[in-house]
């Protein structure tokens, strides 16, 4: 408990220590993302708050974790690394969208091929491979070829649907902090330390950089940031589905906790059927956000990567909100629906997945009654 906490501590230190050196230089080199039509901001803000966040969280994850043996540990740093250098390019001088993505694929593939184990007949689960569906769309235990596909195919979406929310300030942080938070306290529960700290050393970096963020902005993460946070959440999305569907000792684990720190007892709390749905929740913000623009966009037979302003938060601003209420009301949706999935853990992957469907769907046609309904009482 007490090296999660420093984890936290650590990187929020840090990342709050290097923000204002940074925001300095940005200045004296002029690297500011300029105000323009699709822009939210009417002025020039620096964009290296990624490399704050960088270093905050990589020099705890490190410091705090090196006494591990944890095999996956030096592949989720070489894995940062190199999508650390694959940000900073693009915010410094844009990379084309093939040269990003093969970064993307390159890191990727280290989580996949490298950090899980092989071999190894103690294991029964891998860390970081799907490898079973759980019966969604009647799908269970996946062929080899088919889990590293998809394992790779999650990783590029969470990691790009992250990038896509971080559009007004506040929200792709404050998101990040509700999910990493999450994330920590179930891998907390279940004895995962090493990537508790990994967890928790993003979260504290992420609460670090809100204060210069979250109002009035004074700095922006960037790419560099928004996909190293977004590599992060997949890695531990990930993990919570594998651990939860393949790991026994995982509810016995998650049980034996509630019962010895909350004094419940004759508790059992099983996610081996409900953990990909569950993850799911915990990331519905951009997930769902970037399924609905993109299927918007191909109806609108245009290509789904043309940015637009048609994401969630855009159309919350359309209201008349500023970016703090539009980002905080997006923060309690996503408790909400974080709640909602855990409060559904009984059901079926599937059957959540239909609810949070449904829900997530009516939720975001709410903005666009309330500007209807505004346009018609300023016309009357």
């Amino acid at each position: 408990m007490i090296k999660v906490l420093l984890a936290l501590l650590t990187s929020f230190s840090i990342t709050f220590v290097a923000i204002p050196s940074i925001i300095k230089v940005a200045r004296m080199k002029n690297l500011f993302d300029e105000p323009g039509d699709r822009k939210s901001h009417n002025s020039k803000i620096p964009t290296l708050g990624g490399v704050a966040l960088f270093a905050g969280i990589i020099f705890a994850f490190t410091f705090w974790s090196a006494e591990s043996s944890y095999q996956p540990r030096q592949y989720i740093i070489a894995s940062l690394i190199i999508m650390f250098f694959i940000g900073i390019k693009d915010d410094i001088i844009p990379l084309s969208p093939i040269k990003k993505f093969i970064g993307q694929l390159v890191s990727a593939g280290i989580i996949v091929f490298f950090a899980n184990p092989v071999d190894d007949p103690t294991k029964s689960f891998t860390f970081f491979r799907l490898t079973n569906m759980v019966g969604i769309f009647g799908v269970y235990e996946l062929p080899v070829t088919v889990s590293y596909i998809l394992t790779i195919f999650t990783i590029l979406v969470i990691i790009n649907a992250y990038n896509l929310i971080d559009g007004i300030d506040g929200l792709a942080a404050g998101i990040g902090v509700i999910a990493s938070f999450t994330f920590g306290i179930f891998l907390f529960m279940v004895e995962n330390t090493v990537l508790a700290t990994l967890a928790f050393a993003l979260c504290g970096s992420l609460i670090a950089f809100l204060y210069f963020n979250l109002s009035n902005a004074k700095i922006f993460m960037g790419d560099t940031g928004s996909l190293i946070v977004g590599l992060i959440l997949s890695i531990l999305a990930i993990n919570f589905i594998e651990a939860n569907i393949n790991n026994p000792k995982t509810s016995e684990e998650l049980s034996e906790f509630l019962q010895l720190h909350f004094n419940i007892s004759n508790i059992s709390i099983d996610l081996s059927k409900s953990a990909p749905a569950i993850a799911i929740g915990i990331l519905i913000i951009p997930l769902f956000d970037t399924l609905r623009v993109f299927f918007f966009r191909i109806i609108r037979r245009t290509s789904p990567f043309r940015p637009d302003r048609n994401h969630i938060h855009h159309k919350i601003i359309a209201l008349g909100l500023n970016h703090k209420k539009a980002s905080f009301i997006l923060y309690f949706v996503n408790i909400i629906f974080i709640a909602l999935s855990f409060s559904l853990r009984n059901l079926h992957s599937g059957q959540i997945l239909i609810i949070l469907a449904i829900l997530a769907a009516l939720s975001s046609q709410i903005p666009y009654m309330l500007a209807k309904y505004k346009k018609s009482n300023s016309i009357s």
